[in-house]
């Protein structure tokens, strides 16, 4: 539920990023800067179709360098403040002055903390289904540890509380690099990165509406697994459709609505505010309820659960045969053949061209119901007004 929720959460970002990410610009939602972003996302589709694997999984990082460019071509990139300031430079610890504790601001953070945590899970458990790894409760305490440690020592070099970073996960499965080397690798190398502003400087010169049009593949891919994996749920004898409609409809109302919560308290705000900490909550407190308190429930005790037995007359069998079954809507014998539907008139029908030898194969019978469905203003084959 938390990923489907991690994915749909992000759409709106990857939406204002491809409108120019800043609402008080003139362009703002130009048709400039979404053709821009439109452009990006056909590029990343068309590398991803080609057949080369490594263009393939390159196909997000080249859509934005060739978008940059394209961009740059018309006239909307400014790289005027790459060459301002250093090109190498050490972090100074404690630049903006040594910390101040206060009991507003610990309670505050203690809270945010508790949000990170949820959506640092959640970002654990993404990775692991789409890697097809098993993520157990080890492995999510270990990542928590790596999270809170790095949180510990971000703010002695002068930069925010870390945690996973949800758009990476859509990365990771639209390029399916899975490798914890590589991740290791990339790491080290951000690191050395972390010594050079002026390849900082270059990346805030990326026009907004491209990371937009990669977004939007990113934040979706994230939201297709999640749907995935909730395909897999068991929805029969419980209430899990139940938990997962109000879960999902509870965390997109700060996604549709931001100022929903405008009016609550402040540590109310700071927990919901965020569709995925919102999901995560009632998701976690729905399971409880039905699934682990199980006293009170009732079998079929839902309208969304309960459903009526299903029957089958015999005369309807008749005409089956041993092999015969049932895939995507039609019904098709042993050899993969389908079987023509159809209602009792035109039943009668093709009997009678079949006895007159009119009728030699199943494409003369879906003819003949077709031109009697035209006929007799039948809505679609094997429907009998009159029954």
């Amino acid at each position: 539920m938390v990923i489907t929720a991690i994915g749909l959460s992000l759409i709106p970002v990857a939406a204002n990023w491809a409108m120019g990410g800043n609402a008080k610009a003139e362009n703002y939602g130009s048709p400039q800067n979404i053709g821009l972003a439109a452009l990006t996302l056909a590029i990343v589709l068309l590398l991803s179709k080609v057949g080369n694997a490594a263009i393939s999984r390159l196909s997000i990082l080249l859509a934005m360098v060739i978008g940059t460019i394209i961009a740059a071509a018309a006239g909307m990139a400014d790289f005027s403040k790459v060459g301002q300031g250093a090109i190498v430079e050490l972090p100074r610890p404690f630049a903006f002055g040594l910390p101040v504790f206060e009991i507003g601001g610990i309670i505050s953070m203690t809270i945010v903390v508790l949000v990170i945590l949820t959506e640092t899970t959640a970002d654990i458990l993404a990775v692991g289904e789409i890697a097809g790894t098993r993520v157990d409760s080890k492995r999510i305490a270990n990542g928590l540890r790596a999270d809170m440690a790095s949180s510990f020592v971000a703010p002695v070099f002068n930069t925010f509380t870390q945690s996973a970073f949800a758009q990476n996960v859509g990365l990771v499965a639209i390029t399916g690099i899975k490798s914890r080397f590589v991740v290791t690798a990339g790491g080290a190398i951000l690191v050395v990165l972390g010594l050079l502003p002026v390849l900082g400087r270059v990346v805030a010169s990326i026009p907004t509406p491209v990371l937009g049009g990669a977004g939007v593949v990113l934040f979706g891919t994230v939201a297709a697994s999640g749907i995935r994996t909730l395909s897999k749920v068991k929805y029969k004898d419980n209430m899990n459709l139940v938990i997962v409609a109000a879960s999902l409809s509870f965390g997109l109302i700060p996604v549709v609505q931001p100022a929903f919560y405008d009016r609550f308290p402040t540590w109310f705000v700071t927990i919901f505010h965020s569709g995925i900490s919102s999901s995560a909550v009632m998701a976690v407190l729905l399971n409880l309820l039905f699934n682990e308190f199980k006293r009170g429930n009732r079998r079929n005790s839902s309208v969304f659960v309960a459903s009526p037995p299903r029957m089958v007359r015999d005369w309807e069998l008749k005409g089956l045969q041993e092999g015969d079954y049932f895939e995507g809507g039609k019904l098709v014998d042993a050899d993969g053949q389908e079987i023509p539907m159809v209602n009792e008139r035109q039943y009668q029908l093709v009997q009678e061209k079949l006895d007159s030898g009119e009728i030699t194969c199943v494409e003369d019978v879906k003819r003949i119901c077709a031109e009697d469905d035209v006929e007799c203003g039948s809505s679609g084959p094997g429907q009998d007004k009159s029954s």
